[in-house]
């Protein structure tokens, strides 16, 4: 079994994974793990879409799904709906979404 990064919790149902995310960026881009002040580690996550109407939610959920290989439908804010901390669940085989996210730590 693969260990997971420290932006990942494991759950019942898959994983949480903990999101630093920035909107209205020039492009859409997962930029890795980062060790905030706090000592708590996050993904780093840029998205184009503004933060208006959910747009910028719906980018993230867009873009952790592409590259966890996972169906959108699978993915669902738990924490963070207007702020840039976010904390998403995602359902799934354990096994495939732990080596995923593991290659997501940059």
């Amino acid at each position: 079994m693969c260990t997971l990064p420290g932006f990942a919790r494991q759950t019942a149902t898959g994983l949480l994974l903990y999101l630093r995310v920035t909107p209205n960026a020039g492009r859409d881009t997962i930029e890795g793990s980062q060790v905030r002040a706090d000592g708590s580690v996050v993904l780093r996550v840029r998205v184009s879409a503004v933060p208006d109407k959910g747009r910028a939610n719906a980018a993230v959920i867009a873009l952790i799904a592409k590259a966890l290989g996972a169906p959108k439908t699978s993915i669902s804010l738990v924490s963070g709906d207007t702020g840039r901390l976010k904390t998403v669940s995602v359902a799934g085989p354990a096994p495939a979404l732990f080596a995923r996210a593991s290659a997501l730590a940059g």
